[in-house]
């Protein structure tokens, strides 16, 4: 049981000789105030009844001050009660002295691409860029609250991609970037969890199967088989250098200096990868190529 009332605070009095009006919450045995910043004599105020006196100045002033503020901390305890979520009187408090900050949809977008750019995540951060820009492009602007944005609002914003000409995979990414937002959006209490869009608006639909593209074994034998007798040096590098890392298992170029342990085999070298404890031969594919490593 919560009760929400307003009482004269009689205990401390202001410098001026004034008392404080203050909103009392109470809850499983605790009770916090809330202060309303305004304050009365103590002639001007019936602590039987807990209100004004009707000789009091500025009566109908205090009387909605008290009023609106008391209803505005039964709305919150509805609301919370409305989202089962648990509160104490302490809690209540904070909620109703201290609410959440609004932020925009475009200030989240914002805030959002500056962490990333701050956490050096540049391909993650260009593709949310690429949507903010597309959303200010479709909108105009984004001074606008996550609550607007819709089942209705999304759908006017496909059908808006797709005259730009925009492919499946392109607009899939698109309202993936913006659904990462909304997350956002609901985690940090922005929202509430009914005006969640992607609910009803799947975004699983918005996926296109892309053509393959990796060489097939035939065009890999090719390669590798590639004549290179007369050929400029960059040339044979290269094909030296796609047979090397294809006969390692396709390992990053990068990593190849990853290969911590090498030793000599018949006088053959050999590499034992960190990751594979796993030995891989030079002469793996000394017989299948045309093409030594002599030119690397």
């Amino acid at each position: 049981m919560t009760t929400v009332d307003v009482i004269c605070y009689k205990y401390k009095p202001l410098k001026n000789g004034e008392l404080p009006i203050k909103i009392r919450i109470c809850k499983d045995r605790k009770t916090r105030y809330i202060n309303l910043g305004v304050s009365t004599q103590a002639e001007d105020w019936d602590f039987e009844k807990n209100r004004p006196k009707p000789s009091c100045p500025n009566k109908e002033v205090l009387e909605k001050l008290i009023y609106n503020k008391i209803s505005e901390i039964k709305r919150k305890i509805a609301e919370l009660k409305s989202e089962n979520k648990d509160f104490s009187a302490a809690t209540l408090v904070e909620n109703v002295s201290n609410p959440t900050k609004f932020i925009t949809v475009g200030e989240l977008f914002k805030q959002h691409i500056h962490c990333l750019e701050e956490g050096k995540r540049t391909g993650y951060r260009l593709s949310i860029q690429q949507t903010y820009n597309s959303l200010l492009k479709f909108n105009r602007h984004l001074d606008i609250p996550f609550s607007e944005m819709d089942c209705n609002w999304l759908r006017r914003y496909e059908t808006w991609l797709r005259k730009q000409g925009k492919s499946e995979n392109t607009i899939g990414i698109r309202f993936r970037n913006i659904r990462v937002i909304f997350n956002l959006a609901v985690n940090m209490e922005l929202v509430k969890q009914e005006n969640y869009p992607f609910r009803k608006f799947k975004i699983s639909k918005l996926h296109q199967e892309t053509a393959k593209r990796a060489l097939t074994k035939e065009e890999i034998q090719t390669t590798i088989n590639y004549p290179t007798t007369g050929k400029d040096f960059y040339t044979r590098l290269a094909i030296n250098l796609f047979t090397f890392f294809y006969f390692m298992g396709g390992r990053h170029q990068l990593r190849g200096h990853g290969l911590s342990d090498r030793k000599e085999y018949h006088g053959e070298q050999a590499y034992i990868p960190q990751k594979k404890n796993r030995q891989t031969y030079q002469s793996a594919y000394a017989g299948k190529s045309s093409v030594g490593l002599e030119g690397v």
